[in-house]
């Protein structure tokens, strides 16, 4: 017998991507929605979308419905007006729902606009973004900072009636709800009862949510913790932000219905928006940009003659092996779609030597192309050192290449000024990433707000200990286990026991965001037509989907790296041709020479690229190399 469907859907969540602001990680809000049978459940975060992608996914595989959402913030008059007009934050809340593949696509573009063109401290857009966009979208009226809600509170009901008609002329009568909540505040009881009354004479839907920030109720303490991180404040500051109740948690469906018993259809409705909202990604295209090859000439001729040309500039024996390998890489490189790919690759790696700007060897698996040492994307010949091109290039196992390049550090900017240029502003960003807040960044964060003393914080974050992989930090649950000096002070300390307590909770989250050291997105069309635009901190416009959306959802995704060690090379290759008038050529210098191994073997490689690290030159140590395949196996 299968159980039967929660008649509750939770339409207004605050994921980790409400920066320091929402709490709920997203495999543990998909369990607990699981756990409660809803059909579905929302991702509503402030201003964003950066969880989607992988929201859907999650959600997807627990056989829950994935509602795309976000809070947006409408200015109170022109997206372009950087006044407050009265407006605490210079802003009204809006919570807006995707019906369908056409409001996903609107939604994306209002968020965008928010960034690109609104943003007055939080991302706007005003109600002609609004109309232009409405179409499959659901709005509902929001939190006590809502518009509607703000001209109610203010003893305003003919303004807050205006407001109100508005909404639902711009998105729809059947698609405008007035959104009451269940946070146990008097003003929202107030509010309750006067968006319900407001409902009747405007014959608008009611819809009942949570504004869920945090999962259980006994995480109110810790969510506070965090929006004293958020404003830099501490949890014992007066007139802080603060939240007024310990119930903006992922209520239970027996928990919402009680609390909206005399407003059953509020409840009933969530289930019903539920059922409208219908969006299905595709993750099986992939959207790589069209390269234009001179002349009008055709995309395969100029990248077959690239090739040859290549190839004969390569090797000056061409053997059979040779050609055997050339035309396998290149009838999958066609198969599978990339000639466009490697074109893009070869241009902008092409344009930044022809400007002097220094271009590594290549990294990674594009070493095992002969098609990429060929075009000068790699230097290193796959043939003579048995390198596998399926490694980078599989038919039977189809992902998008990945070919990380490393620019001198000071000019690495130069290469993606050419490539905006090249593919227009409007196709290219660079991709955002987010911190994440791990076991000893919590602890002092979550000290610093309860008011301890620097040394103390400190001495209890040193004794969490360094993991051996740093792609898999410890945990404080981990460390716990591991370090008795921890326990002990966890056990005995009444405020050691709080600040873990409380860091626990909040370990994992996202902290902030930021541009990626390396990411580059290129698009086929207009980047908002595909993904949400972003502006970080500094400024600069990035994605809105982090990396690994980007490649679930097919965007050419490229690795500009700034590598300081190219710097250092290309400065010293001046100075030598300055002082001693010796010209060195990089890349021809022999890999037998005696004197770089006797150095190497003594690890005096400081300042010498993935060999300068303590490990690394332990290992030296005891290799002793004496060849360059001995440097491939300690890599």
């Amino acid at each position: 017998m299968t159980e039967q469907r929660s008649d509750f859907v939770h339409l207004h969540v605050h994921t980790q991507y409400s920066l320091l602001d929402g709490a709920c990680r997203l495999d543990r809000l998909l369990d607990l929605a699981n756990s409660y049978n809803m059909p579905a459940c929302a991702i509503t975060d402030h201003g964003n979308m950066f969880g989607v992608i992988e929201f859907y996914q999650k959600a997807q595989a627990r056989g829950i419905k994935p509602i795309i959402g976000c809070e947006i913030y409408v200015a109170p008059e022109s997206r372009f007006d950087k006044t407050s007009h009265g407006i605490k934050g210079a802003s009204h809340h809006l919570v807006l729902l995707a019906r369908n593949l056409t409001g996903y696509k609107n939604l994306m573009e209002i968020v965008s606009l928010g960034y690109l063109e609104g943003f007055y401290y939080k991302p706007r857009v005003d109600k002609e973004v609004l109309a232009r966009c409405s179409k499959g979208l659901i709005a509902m009226s929001a939190c006590l900072k809502g518009e509607v809600a703000h001209f109610l509170l203010s003893d305003q009901w003919d303004e807050a009636k205006k407001r109100a008609t508005e909404y639902s002329e711009i998105f729809g009568k059947d698609d405008f709800y007035l959104e009451i909540q269940d946070n146990r505040m008097e003003e929202q009881f107030k509010l309750n009862n006067l968006l319900i009354k407001l409902s009747k004479e405007l014959d608008l839907p009611l819809v009942a949510t949570s504004d869920v920030h945090y999962l259980e109720k006994s995480d109110a303490k810790a969510h506070d913790a965090l929006l004293c991180i958020q404003t830099q404040t501490t949890i014992d500051a007066e007139n802080r932000m603060r939240f007024q109740t310990d119930q903006m948690y992922f209520k239970s469906p027996d928990e919402m219905k009680k609390a909206f018993e005399d407003v059953p259809e509020a409840v009933k409705n969530t289930v019903r928006i539920a059922d409208r909202c219908n969006v299905e990604l595709d993750f099986s295209q992939i959207h790589l940009p069209k390269f234009k090859a001179p002349d009008g000439e055709d995309n395969d001729v100029f990248f077959a003659r690239l090739v040859d040309k290549g190839i004969k500039k390569r090797y000056t024996d061409i053997t059979e092996e040779i050609k055997k390998r050339v035309a396998h890489e290149m009838k999958i490189i066609k198969q599978l779609g990339y000639v466009s790919y490697f074109l893009i690759t070869w241009d902008f790696i092409n344009h930044a030597k022809e400007q002097g700007i220094p271009v590594g060897p290549g990294r990674g698996s594009a070493a095992g192309s002969i098609v990429s040492y060929a075009l000068g994307i790699t230097d290193l010949d796959p043939l003579e050192y048995g390198l596998i091109f399926e490694r980078f290039l599989n038919p039977e196992r189809v992902s998008m290449p990945d070919i990380d390049i490393d620019f001198c550090y000071e000019r690495r900017s130069e290469v993606i000024d050419y490539v905006v240029e090249k593919y227009s502003k409007e196709n290219v960003a660079q991709i955002i990433t987010f911190g994440s807040m791990n076991a000893k960044g919590v602890l002092r964060d979550v000290g610093r707000v309860m008011g301890m003393s620097f040394s103390e914080v400190d001495r209890i974050a040193k004794l969490v200990p360094n993991p051996i992989d740093p792609t898999k930090p410890i945990t404080l649950e981990q460390a716990l286990n591991i370090e008795p000096e921890l326990k002990a002070s966890y056990d005995e300390d009444p405020v050691i026991k709080q600040l873990i307590d409380i860091s626990e909770r909040l370990e994992g989250l996202s902290r902030h965001a930021s541009t990626h050291a390396a990411g580059v997105v290129i698009s086929d069309v207009p980047l908002m037509k595909r993904i949400p635009l972003c502006k970080t901190s500094d400024d600069q416009i990035t994605t809105g989907y982090a990396m690994t959306s980007l490649e679930k959802i097919g965007m050419l995704k490229m690795d500009f790296l700034g590598l300081k060690t190219l710097t250092v090379i290309d400065q010293t290759v001046k100075i030598v041709k300055r002082t001693r008038e010796i010209d060195v050529d990089i890349d021809t210098i022999s890999l037998e020479d005696e004197n770089t191994y006797g150095l190497l073997a003594r690890a005096e490689t400081g300042g010498v690229f993935q060999l300068e690290s303590s490990g690394m030159r332990d290992l030296l140590r005891k290799l002793n190399p004496s060849k360059f395949e001995d440097i491939i196996n300690v890599l």
